[in-house]
């Protein structure tokens, strides 16, 4: 059976160790091939057998493991998440201000030498004082810090720990600890019952202001996909009956006509059965200028129509729309993993017990070897270790700069399938680029026209588009547009005849016209033997002589051209040290003409259909790391053996399937994008896992006091919070650099 997906929000997840728990609480239940949770966007993607298990058994396993979880619909759900985000970080704002409105006076205490009346305080007034800060801090622990104790608890009761556990044991053992020296100070020895309550009050300020700065970070990261969705209109007005009604888009259905006016977005897919205009699809394309529809021509929703109005008839509505097709590549793409986060998964699982037994060795070592008073330093250097290591920064330091980048990727017409496509296109070294259609436009153009001696050029290209302009064979065609590029005026053909394998015989204005191959030549009585043709032929063109009146007046040459983009696009590839090759059915002579025009050295010409993906796998045998650009059916099977397989959007449906990255625009210029985009965003994420796995190993040794017997440095808890906190800051901020990141040619 088919393995459905399925996607959760899942609430209380705080850090990198709670994503490896909730992605073993899922595979645990029953049917779950595989669970990919995200830090980040808070979400799980689950793939399952429906028969074997339930949505609700999925939400029932995240919920035993200590997490709230509900299923994510096929809605909007990025606007109703940035609503949930907004209030999320409203509250922590609201929690951090209170908090260090709270702590400063508790902080002050903290510090004598700057408020001298302190010191002409009596000891039992002081002690009231203190009595009172500890109320404060208290206050400020569970208020504005109640959802660390709420989810330290949590995490104890399923027998693990978080960064939630850190953070309680942190601040409650100081609290404790300030407690029991203000009530009971005869307990200590002579000089060591001093409060630390400050360091409770600034340690939860600080690291709950990093935690609404980090939310507040995290939701510019999905503006793009949220951008993709504010590109659908919210209604349509569609026609019933013969009474045009606004109706809301969810409620369109295919087969509908569907009215639009000038300025107004497309609500869904079409094609267009009245009317013409010009509409921008740059959303899509990433081309600025409108591109002219009219009848029968497809339209695209979210689209916008610029300039006349048309009705069109709906095709594709709801999830089935391009717009929906594109989101949702997106979305499951963001939700995905690289490889390379699996490594910040592995040390993230058993990361906290690790460092609370290092805390606890900490505190044994310093209580029994360092300095009088020992209980006090003792206290200092556990309670800096349990803060400082808070791994939120490793947890976050992948899945956001995916998130970033893969929605850079869909704000330049780049759908990248997932972290693992965007992972090894960065490591590519050999582009593979199938000719035509990918590199070529995919159709024939007029090239050249040679004029014998006598005959005029324009009379020649006129004659022959008026014998071929009902022609449906994609030489007439050529040859009917290039006409019509130069404003000619076309006559109606007489005595039309089309000969198969040959070409077309027809009168125009009492001129006999024959236009065809060499065997159509011959059999006019004419010598086929003509050195043009044979020199038009051995540049890769198809020649196709003109005969007026059984005289030969001219040769047309026809050639698939090269998209006006692609000689740019290949320099700019090789310029990034990538090797380029082309392949192609076509001849060799053909090929080598198109490669010689692109500066591409590597040639693999009249190659079969079924022997591409032959081809990818003899040069992955080479060592080499291999992108496959196509965009044809035949494209598929190489594509998917590819490293990386890139569809030029603008090809078949089969191609953009088997692909992992498709380019929307139909562009060579987008494959750049893309490798230029998967580069920048790995270079990111090593960032972002140098900065984080630095953080942790070179803060906890220095929080335990490595430093003190050589230069007397032993690190406050206070600025163990503060670094704790805007170390994610850091790394989310770092990842959001991506959106400013500039494209080639872009």
């Amino acid at each position: 059976m088919t393995a459905t997906k399925a996607r959760l929000s899942i609430e209380g997840m705080s850090c990198a160790s709670c994503v490896s728990r909730v992605e073993k609480a899922l595979m645990s239940a029953p049917g779950v091939s595989q669970a990919v949770v995200n830090l980040a966007t808070s979400t799980a993607d689950v793939d399952y057998l429906p028969d074997e298990t339930e949505m609700e058994t999925l939400v029932a396993a995240v919920e035993a493991a200590g997490y709230r979880a509900r299923p994510v619909g096929a809605g909007p759900e990025e606007e109703l998440e940035s609503l949930t985000r907004a209030r999320e970080y409203a509250t922590l704002k609201r929690k951090w201000i209170i908090a260090a409105v709270i702590t400063i006076p508790v902080l002050a205490l903290g510090y004598p030498n700057l408020l001298p009346f302190l010191k002409r305080i009596d000891p039992e007034t002081m002690r009231i004082i203190w009595m009172a800060a500890g109320a404060a801090a208290l206050f400020v622990m569970f208020w504005s810090g109640g959802h660390f104790f709420r989810g330290a608890i949590a995490a104890f009761n399923r027998r693990t720990a978080d960064m939630n556990t850190l953070i309680a044991m942190g601040t409650s053992s100081a609290w404790i600890y300030s407690t029991v020296a203000v009530l009971f100070p005869g307990l200590f020895p002579e000089g060591t019952a001093d409060p630390y309550y400050d360091i409770v009050g600034v340690l939860i300020t600080l690291v709950v202001l990093g935690r609404s700065l980090e939310l507040r970070a995290k939701g510019k990261t999905s503006e793009a996909i949220r951008r993709l969705i504010g590109l659908q209109p919210k209604t349509a007005r569609v026609v019933r009956d013969g009474i045009e009604r606004d109706v809301p888009v969810d409620d369109v259905q295919a087969g509908d006509t569907v009215l639009v006016r000038p300025g107004e977005r497309i609500p869904v897919d079409g094609e267009i059965i009245e009317g013409a205009s010009a509409v921008d699809e740059s959303m899509l394309t990433g081309e600025p200028i409108p591109v002219d529809k009219m009848k029968g021509d497809e339209v695209i929703g979210g689209t916008i129509n610029k300039t006349g109005s048309f009705r069109f008839r709906a095709t594709k509505v709801g999830k089935d729309t391009t717009l929906a097709h594109i989101i949702r590549m997106v979305r499951e793409a963001q939700g995905s993993k690289a490889p390379i986060a699996r490594l910040a998964d592995m040390v993230a699982a058993h990361f906290v017990p690790i460092v609370i037994m290092i805390a606890t060795l900490t505190f044994v070592i310093w209580f029994d070897f360092g300095p009088s008073p020992a209980i006090r330093y003792a206290i200092v250097a556990a309670v800096a270790v349990l803060v400082i290591a808070c791994p939120c920064a490793l947890g976050l330091a992948t899945p956001i700069s995916l998130i970033v980048g893969l929605g850079k990727g869909a704000e330049n017409a780049i759908l990248i399938r997932s972290g693992e496509a965007l992972q090894v296109a960065q490591s590519v070294d050999t582009v593979v680029l199938d000719k035509t259609g990918t590199i070529t436009e995919g159709r024939p153009a007029l090239t050249d026209i040679i004029v014998r001696e006598g005959f005029d050029e324009e009379e020649i290209l006129r004659l022959a588009a008026s014998v071929e302009k009902n022609s449906e064979h994609p030489l007439g065609e050529a040859v009917v547009a290039a006409a019509r590029d130069r404003n000619l005026q076309l006559e109606e053909p007489r005595e039309f005849e089309a000969i198969p394998g040959r070409g077309v015989i027809a009168s125009v204005g009492g001129i006999g016209v024959n236009v065809g191959n060499a065997a159509l030549l011959a059999e006019a009585g004419r010598s086929n033997d003509v050195p043009e043709a044979e020199e038009l032929a051995a540049g890769g063109k198809t020649p196709i002589f003109v005969i007026l009146d059984g005289r030969l007046a001219g040769i047309m040459a026809f050639a698939d051209v090269v998209k006006k983009d692609s000689e740019e696009a290949v320099a700019q590839m090789r310029r990034m040290g990538l090797e380029i090759i082309m392949i192609t059915g076509d001849r060799r002579q053909t090929a080598a003409a198109i490669a010689r025009e692109l500066g591409i050295d590597r040639v693999l010409a009249e190659v079969m259909p079924q022997d591409k993906a032959d081809q990818i796998r003899q040069l992955q045998a080479e060592g080499r790391k291999v992108a496959m650009v196509g965009d044809g059916i035949n494209d598929a099977p190489a594509l998917a053996q590819a490293n990386v397989g890139i569809a030029i959007g603008s090809g078949t449906d089969v191609a953009v399937e088997a692909a992992d990255v498709t380019i929307i625009q139909g562009s060579l210029e987008g494959v750049v994008r893309a490798i230029e985009i998967s580069r920048a965003t790995l270079k990111n994420i090593k960032q972002n896992l140098v900065g984080a796995f630095f953080y942790n190993t070179l803060g906890i040794p220095v929080a335990a006091g490595v430093l003190y017997p050589l230069f007397g440095i032993l690190l406050s808890p206070m600025i163990a919070g503060a670094a704790m906190a805007f170390s994610s800051v850091t790394v989310v901020t770092n990842a959001n650099r991506l959106r400013r990141y500039k494209l080639r040619g872009a």
